[in-house]
């Protein structure tokens, strides 16, 4: 592995729109951004030549708060960052016809490598709108903050003196910095397709979801009144994403390289784009968590030393409970069986299926045998995933005590809820979910997994040894057509006949899953591996 040997490793920029390091630096919308902060932060403990480049957004991504109707509505506080440091460089990009100034931003406050962000949102700038909100606004809101992550990133290396070998793109909103180098390297004097070439071997691509609302897509006529070809041709930029231009393909076109975040999306992604001629070569290296973050440190101690994992978790599990006292009214019984569910409201994610049989449920309910924890947030522009959290909060209304909603999901809330959580609830429609790292940080803190074999299940726990799997609960294959009515019954059988029985009757048996839940999950799935992974079989070139 590389990191017996650091001298001569590549140097490289991992560029992404988002990176969640901690709750007080809120540039992040989800998964996406936090797997990004914990890249970062694994990138310094194990001693790695990475820098970050992303986008310091003013207004978040969204403050979600619930209203009096139980619908959840946006807000965006303008957020004051005392740990951004202004390195006193800018650069400027061109954006619809105007020069837009990019002051670069550095933060390495959170255990992290240098991260670099691109701000246009200060004083005198007429163009704070494009570094506002997260994925906010209109398809030319997105491309102009594209323009700025990737020609700005790329320029912003230049400005710092930054010396560069590789450029990792985590997802595809970082293409334009590709054109930017094609640029560069046409303006000292290759032509276009040497200029690609040879751009090509700098460049390698994390591909995620493999939903198609994930996968952008854009016109050519508003990426040339966007000033997006950077000095490209239609016929160059057609020949890169074709018509309309899709980032991801572009994406695949323009990497030496890319990968999959977990075996079996490697497998699905492989699939999806077989059809994008000159495709890089996908490979799967699998998502990892930064345990340093995410596992609780007595957790770790007991399970190191062989001790008694319940008192610690018991601790956690008040510590949840007390937040949902204090933030949401509710009081929950530090003695019942808890299962929690803490999702971006997407509906593939299907964060309502356990309500779907609610006969089923209210046996559960009113025989006090189980209690319910949600949170997660939709989309701005969501409706479908802000019908969903209604739902929830409705379900939430009707139980009362037994079930509550937390509203404005965050790091400080998943911390919560991945370490004082009994059960983890992971059901997501097969095979839309890239990896899914909730499930890891919960395992490392010996929180019982309940999931479908999607993304990084496929490699981690096993049915009744460490967690449970709704796949395994019938002995036959899920039929792609029939999963919501396969897995609402693999789901209360594995509830009413494992779960509940085991936690009230045979604590042992449960302490035990808890151990080896930690076992199966500390390095597999640390971000530590995920790190040292990329330079063995994505940075360096072989």
């Amino acid at each position: 592995m590389v990191h017996h040997n650091k001298e001569g490793l590549p140097k490289v920029a991992y560029f992404c729109m988002e990176f969640g390091l901690n709750s007080e630096l809120p540039i992040y919308a989800g998964g996406l951004g936090i797997l990004a902060g914990d890249h970062l932060k694994s990138a310094r403990d194990i001693e790695v030549p990475l820098i970050g480049i992303g986008i310091l957004w003013k207004n978040d991504y969204t403050t979600q708060l619930i209203g009096e109707d139980g619908r959840p509505y946006d807000v965006y506080p303008e957020h004051e960052f005392p740990n951004v440091k202004d390195t006193g460089k800018t650069v400027q990009v061109r954006v619809r016809g105007m020069d837009v100034t990019c002051k670069i931003m550095m933060v390495d406050a959170y255990g992290n490598v240098p991260l670099y962000l691109l701000n246009t949102n200060f004083e005198g700038s007429e163009h704070g709108w494009m570094t506002s909100k997260l994925y906010g606004g209109v398809d030319q809101d997105r491309i102009a903050q594209e323009i700025i992550l990737g020609v700005g990133g790329v320029r912003a290396l230049r400005a710092l003196g930054i010396d560069i070998d590789v450029y990792h793109f985590n997802e595809g909103h970082a293409v334009f910095a590709g054109l930017e180098l094609i640029r560069e390297k046409m303006n000292a004097g290759l032509g276009f397709h040497d200029a690609w070439q040879k751009t090509r071997r700098e460049i390698v691509f994390t591909t995620h979801t493999p939903v198609e609302a994930g996968n952008e897509v854009h016109g050519h006529e508003l990426l040339q009144h966007m000033e997006a070809y950077n000095s490209l041709t239609y016929e160059q930029m057609r020949e890169i994403g074709g018509d309309p231009f899709n980032m991801t393909v572009a994406a695949l076109r323009i990497s030496r390289i890319a990968n999959g975040v977990s075996k079996l999306h490697g497998r699905t992604a492989r699939k999806m784009w077989k059809h994008v001629a000159d495709s890089a070569e996908i490979i799967s290296i699998t998502n990892g968590v930064h345990p340093p973050t995410w596992q609780n440190s007595d957790i770790r101690s007991a399970w190191e030393k062989g001790e008694d994992l319940w008192k610690p978790h018991i601790e956690l599990k008040k510590k949840l409970l007390d937040y949902v006292k204090d933030k949401a009214g509710v009081n929950m019984d530090l003695d019942r069986l808890t299962i929690s569910f803490a999702r971006r409201a997407a509906p593939y994610k299907r964060s309502e299926l356990i309500f779907r049989d609610t006969n089923a449920l209210d046996g559960l309910l009113k025989e006090g045998k189980i209690q319910l924890i949600f949170s997660g947030k939709a989309h701005p522009n969501d409706t479908l995933g802000k019908d969903i959290i209604q739902l929830l909060v409705q379900m939430d209304k009707k139980y009362e005590d037994m079930i509550v909603f937390l509203e404005n999901y965050n790091m400080e809330i998943a911390k919560l809820m991945v370490q004082g959580s009994d059960v983890w609830l992971n059901n997501p429609v097969r095979p839309l979910e890239a990896s899914g790292t909730s499930g890891m940080k919960a395992a490392m803190n010996g929180v019982l997994n309940i999931s479908v074999i999607d993304g990084w299940v496929a490699e981690g726990p096993h049915h009744g040894i460490d967690g449970w799997l709704l796949d395994e609960v019938f002995h036959h294959e899920v039929d792609y057509n029939a999963q919501d009515e396969h897995d609402l019954k693999a789901l209360y059988k594995v509830i009413y006949d494992e779960a509940v029985p085991v936690y009230y009757d045979n604590k042992n048996r449960w302490i035990k899953m808890m151990k080896a839940s930690i076992d199966m999950s500390h390095h597999n799935f640390s971000s530590d591996r995920m790190v040292k992974q990329y330079y063995d079989l994505l940075y360096t070139e072989h």
